[in-house]
Protein backbone atom coordinates (compact mmCIF):
# COMPACT_ATOMS: atom_id res chain seq x y z
CA UNK A 1 0.00 0.00 0.00
CA UNK A 2 2.76 2.54 1.33
CA UNK A 3 4.48 1.73 -2.54
CA UNK A 4 1.22 2.73 -4.55
CA UNK A 5 1.20 5.49 -2.40
CA UNK A 6 4.76 6.79 -3.05
CA UNK A 7 4.80 5.61 -6.27
CA UNK A 8 1.40 7.75 -6.96
CA UNK A 9 2.75 11.02 -5.38
CA UNK A 10 6.10 10.53 -7.57
CA UNK A 11 3.56 10.09 -10.54
CA UNK A 12 1.92 13.76 -9.36
CA UNK A 13 5.05 15.75 -8.76
CA UNK A 14 6.30 14.55 -11.51
CA UNK A 15 3.32 16.15 -13.81
CA UNK A 16 3.50 19.68 -11.65
CA UNK A 17 7.31 19.69 -12.61
CA UNK A 18 5.73 19.16 -16.52
CA UNK A 19 3.53 21.45 -16.23
CA UNK A 20 5.71 24.44 -14.46
CA UNK A 21 8.05 23.61 -17.47
CA UNK A 22 5.86 23.48 -20.02
CA UNK A 23 5.44 27.69 -20.17
CA UNK A 24 9.00 27.99 -20.81
CA UNK A 25 9.48 25.93 -23.49
CA UNK A 26 6.52 27.18 -25.49
CA UNK A 27 7.65 31.18 -24.76
CA UNK A 28 11.25 29.99 -26.23
CA UNK A 29 9.63 27.96 -29.25
CA UNK A 30 9.99 30.43 -32.51
CA UNK A 31 6.53 29.19 -33.99
CA UNK A 32 4.37 30.08 -31.64
CA UNK A 33 6.52 33.92 -30.98
CA UNK A 34 6.08 34.15 -34.68
CA UNK A 35 2.60 32.87 -35.09
CA UNK A 36 1.81 35.60 -32.46
CA UNK A 37 3.33 38.29 -34.31
CA UNK A 38 1.69 37.37 -37.22
CA UNK A 39 -2.05 37.18 -36.10
CA UNK A 40 -1.33 40.62 -34.74
CA UNK A 41 0.30 41.82 -37.86
CA UNK A 42 -2.48 40.34 -39.65
CA UNK A 43 -5.02 42.20 -37.41
CA UNK A 44 -3.60 45.64 -37.69
CA UNK A 45 -3.15 44.95 -41.24
CA UNK A 46 0.82 46.05 -41.17
CA UNK A 47 1.50 42.61 -42.84
CA UNK A 48 3.13 43.47 -45.88
CA UNK A 49 0.58 43.01 -49.36
CA UNK A 50 1.61 39.59 -50.82
CA UNK A 51 3.44 38.37 -47.95
CA UNK A 52 3.08 34.65 -47.03
CA UNK A 53 3.23 32.89 -43.50
CA UNK A 54 6.39 31.08 -44.98
CA UNK A 55 7.77 34.13 -45.92
CA UNK A 56 6.99 36.37 -42.56
CA UNK A 57 8.55 32.77 -40.28
CA UNK A 58 11.94 33.21 -42.27
CA UNK A 59 11.94 37.06 -41.52
CA UNK A 60 10.93 36.34 -38.32
CA UNK A 61 12.75 33.40 -37.06
CA UNK A 62 16.01 35.97 -38.32
CA UNK A 63 15.38 38.88 -35.88
CA UNK A 64 14.63 36.24 -33.04
CA UNK A 65 17.62 36.22 -30.37
CA UNK A 66 19.63 33.00 -30.45
CA UNK A 67 18.17 31.08 -27.94
CA UNK A 68 14.63 31.44 -29.38
CA UNK A 69 15.25 30.77 -32.84
CA UNK A 70 17.21 27.58 -31.87
CA UNK A 71 13.94 25.87 -30.28
CA UNK A 72 12.82 23.85 -27.96
CA UNK A 73 15.46 21.20 -28.84
CA UNK A 74 18.17 23.82 -27.67
CA UNK A 75 16.07 24.11 -23.85
CA UNK A 76 15.91 20.73 -23.26
CA UNK A 77 19.30 19.56 -24.12
CA UNK A 78 18.83 17.21 -26.83
CA UNK A 79 21.29 16.33 -30.02
CA UNK A 80 19.85 17.92 -33.07
CA UNK A 81 19.00 15.26 -35.80
CA UNK A 82 21.43 14.23 -38.20
CA UNK A 83 21.88 15.54 -41.18
CA UNK A 84 19.15 13.61 -44.07
CA UNK A 85 22.01 14.14 -46.77
CA UNK A 86 24.24 10.97 -45.26
CA UNK A 87 22.95 7.70 -46.84
CA UNK A 88 24.02 3.77 -45.94
CA UNK A 89 25.93 2.89 -48.63
CA UNK A 90 24.04 -0.08 -50.66
CA UNK A 91 24.44 -3.61 -50.50
CA UNK A 92 25.86 -5.94 -53.21
CA UNK A 93 22.06 -6.95 -53.43
CA UNK A 94 20.52 -3.73 -53.63
CA UNK A 95 23.18 -2.49 -55.86
CA UNK A 96 22.28 -5.65 -58.46
CA UNK A 97 18.59 -4.92 -58.24
CA UNK A 98 18.78 -1.58 -58.65
CA UNK A 99 21.12 -2.19 -62.04
CA UNK A 100 18.42 -4.93 -62.94
CA UNK A 101 15.49 -2.64 -62.51
CA UNK A 102 17.48 0.23 -65.05
CA UNK A 103 18.16 -2.70 -67.54
CA UNK A 104 14.63 -3.58 -67.51
CA UNK A 105 13.07 -0.04 -67.86
CA UNK A 106 15.43 0.37 -70.72
CA UNK A 107 14.29 -2.68 -72.72
CA UNK A 108 10.28 -1.85 -71.78
CA UNK A 109 10.99 1.94 -73.51
CA UNK A 110 12.79 0.21 -76.44
CA UNK A 111 9.71 -2.87 -76.83
CA UNK A 112 6.92 -0.50 -76.09
CA UNK A 113 8.27 1.91 -79.06
CA UNK A 114 9.01 -1.04 -81.36
CA UNK A 115 4.96 -2.30 -80.48
CA UNK A 116 6.26 -5.32 -79.07
CA UNK A 117 4.86 -5.10 -75.46
CA UNK A 118 1.35 -7.42 -75.46
CA UNK A 119 -2.01 -5.36 -75.12
CA UNK A 120 -2.87 -4.90 -71.59
CA UNK A 121 0.40 -5.47 -69.98
CA UNK A 122 1.74 -3.38 -67.34
CA UNK A 123 5.00 -2.21 -66.26
CA UNK A 124 4.80 -4.33 -62.84
CA UNK A 125 3.91 -7.17 -65.32
CA UNK A 126 6.80 -6.76 -67.35
CA UNK A 127 9.00 -5.88 -64.93
CA UNK A 128 8.49 -9.23 -63.21
CA UNK A 129 9.29 -11.26 -66.05
CA UNK A 130 12.32 -9.36 -66.95
CA UNK A 131 13.54 -9.56 -63.94
CA UNK A 132 13.65 -13.25 -63.80
CA UNK A 133 14.85 -13.44 -67.05
CA UNK A 134 18.15 -11.58 -66.37
CA UNK A 135 19.01 -13.22 -62.41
Amino acid sequence: MTMMLKTGMAAIAAAGLGVLAAPALAADNPMKICGAKYREAKTAGTLPAGQTWMQFLAQCRASLPKSAASGPAAVSGEKPAAPTGAKRPRSAAQTATASRQHECGNQWKADKAAGKITPGQTWPQYWSACNKRLK
